[in-house]
């Protein structure tokens, strides 16, 4: 029973090095600026395999003041939207920190800028977010959040 344990052990040992292992920088285009004023209600970290899909979130998330998707060609890319919800002021931030691919997935680190006491901002309520592409590779996007979102 132990060497099988041990086995197991491993295997997964194994089959995470492989799958997480290899890691190189990938190149992204932002696309924010494309698709304009946006407000998000809720924190999204969500990948968008076709125009249709973001199409409906973006219905969804904004019933009638659905703004203008940007021209991706989904054939090749897949878009990802880093959204943190309304914030206070004017110093917020989403910002893509590294996306790197490895063997078994696509990594897009995020952190969430946050203002500090001595920054002039403006006190409203903004939706910092981000739209993103990053080539299509036929594996899973991981987004993980550096901080808060």
């Amino acid at each position: 029973m132990t060497a099988i344990a041990a086995l197991v052990c491993a295997w997964l040992v194994y089959a995470y090095a492989f799958g997480h292992g290899g890691s190189r920088p990938l190149g992204w285009q932002d696309l924010t600026g494309q698709l304009g004023p946006a407000e998000f209600p809720r924190p999204a970290g969500r990948v968008f395999g076709s125009a249709e899909e973001l199409r409906r979130y973006l219905i969804a998330a904004m019933p009638g003041r659905t703004p203008k998707l940007p021209g991706i060609d989904f054939r090749r890319r897949e878009a990802v939207l880093l959204a943190t919800g309304p914030r206070s002021s004017t110093g917020y931030a989403v910002e893509v920190e590294s996306v790197r691919e490895q063997r078994g997935r696509v990594v897009v680190h995020v952190r969430e800028r946050t203002p500090s006491l001595g920054d002039p901002v403006a006190a409203r309520v903004t939706y910092p977010y981000r739209l993103i592409t990053v080539p299509r590779r036929n594996k899973p996007v991981e987004l993980i959040w550096e901080g808060r979102p």
